[in-house]
C-alpha cells in the first residue's frame, strides 16, 4: 500500500494512493487514525483498519494524483537518523566496523515538489543525496519505505565539525512522495539514482550496502528507542565521476530528483 500525506486546507492529511494514481484522504474519525505516525504506531491491525475503509469506498473515490498537494511524506517524524559510508563502490572511502550514525533535525522535512531555499551567507556549498529511507513502525519493526533526499552542506566547519547543523536546515530533508508499506516492498536488490536537471549524479543500487537495514536498525536499537514514524536514512552510493562531476554543487534554478524503483520519484526545486 502507498500511504501519502496530503494539504487539505493547508493541513496535513492521510491518504491511500490507489494503483491508478487516484489519491484517497483516509476518513481520520472513522479509522480513529490522524496521520502516518498513527498508522505505523498501530502496526498490522492499523493497516486492516485502513484497508477495511478502503473497500467500503467507491471506485471512482478521490482525486487524481496530479491535483492534489503532497506533504512530507511522514510530516512529523520523532528523529531522523542518517548512515555515513554505508556504500561500496568507486570511490567509496574505506568501510567502517559499525554503522556511522548522523542525524537531522526533524524539522528539516520537505515534501515533493517543494522549493528550497537556504541562507547562502551560511553556506554555499550543498549537494544532494539519494537514500532509501526506512519508517519505523511499532515494537522496533519496520512500517515502511520512502524516498529521502539528505541534502547536506559541505563546508569544512559544517560537514566536517558540525554534521547536524549542516544537514538539518529547514527544507534539507526532502522525503516522500509517500510511505509504501513493508509488506509492499523488498528493499534487498533496488536501484537508487540521483540528477540534477536530467544529468546523472549518483546511481547504485541497495546491494552495495556496507551495513543492511537489519543491522542498522539493530544497531540503532542497542542505544535508543526507535519510536513508530522515525526515519532511518540508510547511506548513498558514491558521487559518480562523470559530468557534471562530484564537486557538482546545488544552485539557483535546479531541479534535483531522487528516484529509488519500486518506490518513485522525489522532485526538489533550487531556489
Amino acid at each position: 500500500m502507498r500511504l501519502a500525506t496530503i494539504l487539505v486546507g493547508g493541513r496535513p492529511r492521510p491518504a491511500v494512493v490507489r494503483d491508478d494514481d487516484r489519491v484517497v484522504p483516509i476518513d481520520t474519525r472513522a479509522t480513529g487514525l490522524p496521520g502516518i505516525r498513527a498508522i505505523a504506531a498501530g502496526g498490522p491491525a492499523a493497516l486492516e483498519r485502513v484497508l477495511a475503509w478502503l473497500d467500503e469506498q467507491p471506485a471512482g473515490a478521490g482525486t487524481p494524483l496530479a491535483n492534489v498537494t503532497l506533504g512530507p511524506a511522514v510530516p512529523d517524524p520523532g528523529a531522523i537518523y542518517t548512515v555515513g559510508l554505508n556504500y561500496d563502490g568507486p570511490g567509496a572511502a574505506p568501510r567502517t566496523e559499525r554503522p556511522l550514525i548522523y542525524g537531522k533535525a526533524a524539522g528539516s522535512v520537505a515534501a515533493h515538489g517543494a522549493t528550497l531555499a537556504w541562507d547562502r551567507t551560511v553556506t554555499d556549498d550543498v549537494d544532494a543525496e539519494v537514500e532509501l529511507g526506512v519508517v519505523m513502525g511499532a515494537d522496533g519493526a519496520i512500517f515502511g519505505y520512502t524516498c529521502i533526499n539528505d541534502i547536506s552542506a559541505r563546508d569544512e566547519r559544517l560537514d566536517g565539525d558540525q554534521w547536524l547543523l549542516g544537514k538539518s536546515m529547514p527544507g534539507f530533508c526532502p522525503v516522500g512522495p509517500w510511505v509504501v508499506t513493508a509488506d509492499a516492498f523488498d528493499p534487498a536488490n533496488v536501484g537508487l539514482r540521483c540528477t540534477i536537471d536530467g544529468e546523472p549524479i549518483q546511481e547504485g543500487r541497495t546491494t552495495q550496502m556496507r551495513h543492511g537495514i537489519a543491522e542498522v536498525v539493530s544497531y540503532l536499537s542497542q542505544h535508543l528507542e526507535l519510536r513508530p514514524g522515525d526515519l532511518i536514512a540508510t547511506g548513498t552510493p558514491p558521487r559518480l565521476v562523470t559530468p557534471p562531476g562530484p564537486g557538482r554543487r546545488l544552485r539557483a534554478g535546479d531541479t534535483v530528483t531522487v528516484s529509488i524503483e519500486g518506490i518513485g520519484r522525489l522532485t526538489t526545486t533550487i531556489a
